[in-house]
């Protein structure tokens, strides 16, 4: 099981490191689904800033300090239910990405409990 949740944890920091990238840089994609979603232009670094910060947190969970890791998966899961639902209120139903971020969130959550 430890094998599981370093890989998916891995994963889930590389994947939340290159978002979070994008939306600083606000990347051309990122713009246009924040635009389709009602999503302020302006929020895109400080949300990004929180992906960053999700990502560190797995990453200190991985360096020996398992609750900042576990809290930190737990806040990326509230994140990207929240990215779910935002795409939802906005009747916006391209849910691969935000979908995709949440497994992973949930997936390192529930290994960091194990």
């Amino acid at each position: 099981m430890q094998t599981a949740y370093l890989i998916v944890t891995v994963l889930t920091v590389v994947a939340n490191l290159a978002i979070a990238l994008a939306d600083v840089l606000r990347a051309r994609f990122v713009l246009a689904n924040s635009e389709s979603v009602g999503v302020p232009e302006s929020w895109l670094v400080p949300l990004g800033l929180v992906k960053a910060a999700g990502a560190a947190g797995l990453l200190l969970g991985l360096a020996g300090v398992p609750l900042i890791g576990t809290a930190a998966a737990a806040g990326l899961v509230l994140f990207f239910v929240g990215a779910v639902l935002t795409h939802l209120r906005a009747c916006n139903y391209a849910l691969a990405f935000p979908g995709a971020f949440l497994a992973l969130a949930v997936a390192a959550f529930v290994l960091s409990l194990v």
